[in-house]
């Protein structure tokens, strides 16, 4: 009977392959590794030392040749049974016995073993930096115990970025990030929930290409961003936003400065203290910052000129004030909450931290803003992750 073997990735985590399969994917850094059979490797490795010898025969003088084959070799080698006629063989026969088999095909998109529900989960502290920030990490962290505990995320289905991490892969440099987006939204099918967290610095700088209304593009601030420079909003989009496909969803909550439209989506949904609302079109002409069908939703901590706050009022420890009142409000709501619900509840919950905080200053006035790819009812439409 044959029975599961055991695989090391390439991260170094050991993993069990089941009996016949051809290849397997670590859980830790989704590296995929091939998998082959004892007697496939055996025969190749026979199948390259016979090849090699024949071919170095193959270069030597032929005088040498000669003087190797007397007559009974050459009768030998006449009766020699089919395997021996590779001596005979073109170089270029003879190349191809020397290539390895084809790796076997992958039946599904790499994402696909992850389920309905993904999510990727951004922390950066910006450690040593004279910018550094206090509470990103935990954020991320708290979103992580949130989404696991409240939502029914599997927790292999997250994939963190942070400064703790021990993997190089999930260390939140600006290539890192760029990977992790993609990975979220790669292979994405109808009723897929993606999840998008962020908490760190965020920025603006001038527009290049003429598609923001006020000439500002936002950006994210990854680790390396001295060298490797910002995530702006135009690359978000098409990362994040247009591959999403009919029946997908994807929610992104952005714990940062200037984030109000770091999505790039085309509706702002623009509340007065009272509750009422209106949506307000971000949208050119010139440029399609929509999906492919489904649906993109941003919580952002403030809007595109305005700087996000932390504050300790609400756990006694340095927190995102976003972070911590959007998973507060969606527990506090009840069951099936609307999207009204939630931004009320988060604008309610940040400006009374405020009023206890002992000092003032002009961060206090900044409040969640959502924005959307398409305009609905935000006291009639469910919130669900």
């Amino acid at each position: 009977m044959s029975s599961q073997r055991e695989v090391r990735c390439r991260c170094g985590r050991w993993m069990w392959a089941q009996p016949g399969a051809g290849a397997i994917q670590c859980s830790t850094c989704h590296t995929v590794t091939q998998l082959h059979s004892l007697v496939d490797v055996l025969r190749g490795a026979h199948r390259m030392i016979y090849g090699l010898q024949q071919l170095r025969r193959q270069q030597q003088p032929p005088q040498m040749m000669m003087a190797q084959r007397s007559p009974p070799q050459m009768m030998v080698a006449q009766r020699s049974p089919p395997q021996m006629m590779v001596q005979r063989s073109p170089p270029q026969m003879m190349m191809a016995q020397l290539s390895p088999p084809p790796p076997p095909r992958l039946l599904e998109a790499l994402p696909s073993p992850f389920g309905k529900k993904r999510a990727v989960l951004c922390g950066v502290n910006y450690r040593g930096k004279s910018y550094s920030l206090k509470g990103c990490i935990s954020d991320a962290k708290s979103m992580r115990s949130f989404l696991v505990q409240q939502m029914g995320f599997p927790i292999e289905s997250i994939l963190m970025l942070t400064e703790d991490e021990a993997c190089p892969k999930k260390i939140p440099t600006k290539r890192n990030m760029r990977k992790a987006m993609k990975w979220l939204v790669e292979g994405n099918r109808a009723r897929d929930s993606l999840f998008f967290h962020y908490s760190g610095h965020g920025a603006q700088q001038k527009d290049y290409d003429g598609d923001e209304i006020d000439g500002q593009d936002e950006a994210l601030i990854p680790l390396d961003h001295e060298t490797e420079g910002k995530i702006i909003d135009d690359e978000i989009n098409e990362i994040l936003v247009r591959p999403l496909v009919h029946g997908a969803k994807l929610h992104a909550v952005v714990d940062a400065c200037n984030s109000g439209t770091v999505f790039d989506l085309s509706f702002v949904c623009r509340m007065e203290r009272n509750g009422s609302y209106d949506w307000e079109h971000q949208g050119s002409g010139r440029f399609y910052k929509g999906t492919g069908g489904g649906e993109a939703f941003c919580f952002s901590a403030c809007d595109d000129d305005e700087a996000s706050g932390y504050t300790p009022v609400f756990t006694g420890k340095n927190a995102g004030a976003m972070t911590y009142s959007f998973i507060n409000a969606v527990k506090t709501a009840g069951p099936a909450p609307t999207y009204g619900q939630l931004l009320n509840l988060m604008c309610s919950s940040i400006r009374e931290a405020q009023s206890r905080l002992t000092y003032t200053d002009s961060d206090e006035s900044s409040e969640p803003l959502l924005t959307s790819s398409e305009k609905f009812d935000i006291y009639k439409t469910k919130f669900v992750l």
